[in-house]
């Protein structure tokens, strides 16, 4: 098989183009990024149980020099090796962060007599190794309380790293957006297993760390390898405006519902005269759709809160630091950055709105937009996570849905079936790969992917296709500017190359994410997995009782839909009583029902009819594939 090639003279022109349409570059991000640097942990390694690698600066240290490699967009590099400054930092006296320990950041606040935690990662390994960190040079200070910015996996995930059970039994303060344990548990499951997969592509987790490979997702390095978890706040913020004090420190909050995340907000502290604005604002244009699969984010919302930050904070802001990056100094420099990222969100809305009411497509749209000078000239507007091209398309998603108008994209045939088609009109493989070779010589890579993608679908052991399919999209993963982007087309042609053996039984995943869901939540996730053609006629009522929890539910299946309704059990209902975890391990076939009765983690008076049920119950692959049919 085919090993990653070098970067083509049309790569290199590329390259060569856009270092001449960047921004001047003056040092002076890199020179806030080290800012306030106190000392890192060597190699910025972590380790789990039995040495197991949760994370590793030393495996990006081939970006240690500012010569770019010619397999890597010379704009991402010079993010990737920002990105790769790691360690513990003062951002004010009183204020801390670690950065690089994960794909986020951690922020430490000092209080009278301990700490707040401000978004504790993703995994506990890796915020344990950044609270020991601060503790080692600022002393042991007990955490008081911890915040949790918004409800994705990488601002709450490691939690248990910071707190003790101990903390948690006492009732230590949580604090979180209205709306958080719903987001947090809810975002990922019900199209959990799809985007899991797609972020494999995202984030580049199967791709080698090297020139050719992953260099920096832009919003950070990558994830991070540690035991993920979720302790559910304690408390609430449900107004903006709303104030706490925690342990003599006062803070003044403000919900931005529908930015970045469905439940976020940003904070101010006035002791301190710092600003965090959460993930709502970063050194990188953001993604407003994210590739891996999500809802669209309200780009007119993300605007007006950072409008409302900049309006009652800014004036008093003395630093403005974030989830992610490094911060800004100053209330002229907290105001501008504020100015740009507000209308950097609003001029993509505004302006793919305007071209859409002229009759332009999405695509149309996102070929056709471009930043103003004012805007494109600054390095934290630029692609680096989300990107111009993809963002203006999720905006006319939002608004306008999946259809263009065109009747001929109304009902278009799908992919193996019009590969097929096209590769008979163009006369056959022979024929398309020829044509494909000719633009590829020409460095036209776009083209090479649409018109041997046909190929791949309609023939997917034809190698040859696979082969030249691998080559254009690495062409392009080497002049992405986005990390998702280059993440996405690199891991893309490594498994065209290496196509992934098919398994007679799913290879499921997120199966700690199932079984940790509520009770409603686990059930209200059984319905996608209900094979509504295998059920056809079927009927089935069941009055289903958590046996760990006291919750009753009914739980009924009537054409080919499944219910569930906490408390209320229709007359008739077949008994069925079991733990959460029982029923998890059902759904992941883990077990089945004879074992679990015979062990008595099921008891119900119809195990024939619960048997059928749990039977139409579909198996996700996590490994289906996406490159090819």
């Amino acid at each position: 098989m085919a090993e990653p090639k070098d970067a083509t003279e049309a790569t290199r022109r590329a390259h060569a183009a856009l270092k001449a349409r960047l921004p001047a570059d003056d040092g002076s991000d890199f020179d806030l990024a080290r800012r306030g640097f106190i000392a890192t942990i060597p190699d910025g390694r972590i380790l789990g149980e039995g040495g197991r690698v949760c994370w590793d600066m030393s495996s990006f240290a081939f970006e240690d020099t500012e010569d770019c490699p010619p397999t890597v967009n010379p704009s991402l590099w010079r993010q990737a090796r920002l990105n790769s400054l790691h360690g513990l930092y003062e951002v004010t006296p009183g204020v801390y962060q670690v950065r690089n320990f994960d794909i986020s950041n951690i922020t430490f606040i000092e209080t009278d007599e301990g700490l707040i935690v401000i978004d504790p990662l993703t995994s506990a390994e890796c915020a344990a190794a950044a609270i020991a960190l601060y503790r080692e040079h600022r002393g042991d200070r007990p955490v008081k309380a911890v915040i949790y910015t918004h409800s994705h996996v990488d601002h709450y995930g490691g939690v248990r790293g910071v707190l003790s059970d101990a903390d948690i039994a006492s009732g230590l303060r949580i604090i979180a957006p209205e709306g958080f344990l719903k987001e947090a548990v809810s975002e990922n499951v019900l199209a959990g297993n799809a985007m899991g997969r797609r972020a494999t592509y995202m984030y580049g987790s199967l791709l080698p760390r090297n020139a050719k490979g992953q260099v920096d997702s832009g919003l950070g390095k990558t994830v991070s390898l540690g035991s993920v978890s979720l302790v559910p706040p304690t408390e609430s913020i449900v107004t903006s405006g709303a104030r706490l004090t925690i342990d003599g420190v006062e803070i003044e909050f403000q919900l931005t519902p529908g930015t970045e995340a469905p439940a976020e907000m940003n904070f101010f502290f006035p002791k301190f005269g710092a600003l965090c604005m959460a993930e709502n604002c970063s050194c990188q244009l953001h993604n407003l759709y994210t590739p891996r699969g999500a809802q669209v984010r309200d780009a007119k919302a993300w605007s007006f809160y950072i409008d409302e930050a900049k309006d009652l904070f800014a004036p008093r802001t003395k630093v403005l630091f974030a989830s992610h990056h490094w911060p800004r100094w100053g209330p002229d420099a907290a105001a501008g950055f504020l100015t740009k990222q507000r209308d950097l969100y609003k001029y993509i809305h505004d302006q793919s709105l305007r071209l859409a009411n002229h009759g332009l497509n999405a695509t149309e749209i996102a070929e056709e937009l471009a930043l103003p000078p004012t805007l494109a000239s600054e390095w934290h507007a630029r692609d680096y996570y989300g990107t111009l091209n993809h963002n203006a398309k999720a905006v006319y998603q939002r608004y306008l849905g999946w259809f263009d108008g065109n009747p001929a994209n109304l009902h278009k045939l799908p992919p193996v079936e019009a590969g097929r088609r096209y590769v008979e009109a163009i006369g056959g493989a022979g024929a398309l790969l020829a044509k494909a070779r000719t633009a590829y010589d020409a460095g036209d890579y776009r083209w090479v992917a649409e018109l041997v993608n046909h190929l791949v679908f309609a023939d997917p052991a034809n190698m040859e296709a696979r082969m030249l399919q691998a080559d254009a999209l690495e062409q392009m993963g080497y002049q992405a500017e986005s990390g998702p982007w280059r993440a996405f087309y690199l891991t893309g042609a490594m498994e065209l190359r290496f196509p992934r053996p098919p398994m007679v039984t799913p290879r499921q995943g997120a199966a700690g994410q199932i079984r940790n869901l509520p009770a409603d939540e686990l059930l209200d996730s059984l319905s996608v997995r209900l094979n509504g053609e295998r059920c056809g006629a079927q009927e089935f009522v069941f009055d289903l009782t958590f046996s760990d929890t006291g919750e009753r539910f009914g739980v009924s299946v009537e054409n080919a839909v499944l219910h569930h309704r906490s408390g209320k059990v229709e007359a008739g209902a077949a008994p069925v009583s079991l733990t959460r975890a029982a029923l998890a391990q059902l759904v992941l076939r883990e077990t089945t029902i004879e074992a679990a009765v015979a062990a008595g983690a099921v008891k119900t008076d119809d195990t024939a009819s619960f048997i059928a049920f749990i039977d139409l119950l579909d198996q996700f692959d996590f490994w289906f594939e996406i490159i090819a049919p």
